[in-house]
């Protein structure tokens, strides 16, 4: 089991699971554990990004290998240039987590780690000895990351909408980007989430606080409006009508796109078992096939990977469109969808409303004590509730890779239904969280 490693990287507390230490080894791991001889590295806007960055780059730099520093940058960017370039990748960033968290997140190529990778590298930071320096890598400036990525663009023949257009940035990583790219295409584009000052990052804004994209639609009577997470990688959106629309809806706008123009590699999209009954229901009826993954986007992009199909993500907004980048990309799905919506004539909410979703709910609860899923009272709990549910609905209780949390998923046919059960797993999980 990894150590450091969650389901997206490292991540945790800064200096306490992520301090200077464990990034300056990370660093010098890549040379062992990936071969790595040219480094890409980029960072969202926290305030402690800089410090965990620049340790990266020493340690890297400390056994010969010569690092691009990119700044503040999406993640998409970084796994891109990673990809094209065949170089290696490290972002540094917790992504929606707020300003107190960071994390190294690694590219080998353009694909985020295996886990036998990745268990590579904690050996390395746990039990590598002392090293000699021979030839101190070079450093260079990363301005080519951007223009690679602008290139990407270019490719996709999109074009200017009359379409009134709000992004939340979320203070963090594409805050500049996603203006100066959105703002050629929707002309008339408002944009908050804008002002990072290293702590503001996915305070109150962003994919995780969807009030503030939902209150600028209405104040601004905007047609669509797209959130993004801390480092860029997810989006979700809001319809005219103020209606939440989650990745697994946004897929579904993109994949039905593609099979009309038979442009669907196998007709098949890619989800997790997190995702909705009825959003698999829908789906089957536009006669496209679901497979299921465990949470994670780097599952989706395996399977992805491993039958080449053509799009796959997560409803938390990861969307990765395999045939441009390895990684969900926020800004890449919401031009893409602004394309979709001129070459429809339709509305979001047009495209979305005959989904017919069946209640379902997650609940967090906090604790550092992730052990105590498999305490045999939890476990009975949660198996005689799938019992009774069997096919007609969904369980999946789980320890979060990137935070100090347990997460309840529940769907059920009936809301009556979903709140009995919920109730029982929730009540049985806090009463030995309490105990031990």
């Amino acid at each position: 089991m990894a150590k450091y490693f969650g389901t997206d990287g490292i991540r945790g507390r800064y200096p306490l699971e992520v301090n200077n230490s464990v990034a300056f080894k990370v660093g010098q791991s890549l040379k062992t554990a990936l071969g790595t001889s040219r480094l890409v590295i980029g960072m969202d806007t926290r305030e402690s990004g800089s410090e965990l960055l620049y340790s990266v780059i020493s340690g890297a730099r400390s056994v010969g290998i010569d690092v691009m520093n990119a700044g503040v940058v999406s993640t998409p960017l970084i796994a891109l240039y990673s990809r094209e370039k065949k170089v290696d990748g490290v972002m540094i960033t917790a992504s929606h987590n707020p300003y107190t968290d960071n994390g190294i997140k690694v590219f080998h190529h353009g694909n985020k780690l295996s886990n036998e990778l990745e268990l590579a590298i904690e050996d390395y930071i746990d039990n590598s000895e002392g090293f000699m320096i021979q030839k101190l890598g070079e450093l260079y400036s990363g301005e080519e990351v951007l223009d690679l990525y602008l290139d990407l663009i270019e490719q996709l023949d999109l074009y200017t909408t009359d379409l009134k257009v709000g992004i939340d940035s979320a203070n963090g990583a594409n805050y500049l980007i996603a203006k100066g790219i959105l703002q050629e295409i929707a002309p008339s584009l408002i944009q908050i989430g804008n002002n990072p000052d290293g702590k503001n990052i996915n305070d109150g804004v962003g994919s995780t606080y969807l009030d503030s994209i939902t209150n600028l639609v209405k104040e601004h009577s905007l047609d669509i409006g797209f959130s993004f997470d801390g480092d860029g990688d997810r989006v979700l959106a809001v319809d005219h009508e103020l209606n939440v629309v989650d990745g697994d809806k946004l897929i579904y706008v993109i994949a039905c796109y593609l099979k009309e123009l038979d442009i669907l590699k196998k007709d098949t999209v890619v989800l997790t078992k997190m995702s909705n009954l009825g959003i698999i229901k829908a789906f089957e009826e536009k006669g496209i096939n679901v497979v299921l993954t465990d949470v994670g986007d780097k599952y989706v992009l395996e399977e992805i990977n491993k039958h080449g199909y053509s799009i796959g993500g997560e409803n938390s907004g990861h969307i990765i469109l395999r045939d441009h980048i390895n990684t969900g990309d926020g800004l890449l799905a919401s031009l893409i969808l602004l394309k979709i919506l001129n070459d429809t004539k339709k509305s979001l909410h047009e495209l979305t409303k005959d989904i017919k979703m069946w209640p379902q709910e997650l609940v967090n609860i906090r604790t550092y004590n992730k052990e105590i899923l498999l305490d045999e009272r939890v476990v009975k709990a949660v198996n005689e509730v799938k019992e009774v549910l069997k096919d007609s609905g969904k369980v999946l209780v789980r320890a979060s890779g990137t935070e100090p949390l347990v997460r309840v998923t529940l769907s059920c046919e009936t809301q009556v239904e979903l709140d009995k059960h919920m109730d029982k797993i929730v009540s049985m999980i806090n009463f030995v969280k309490e105990e031990v």
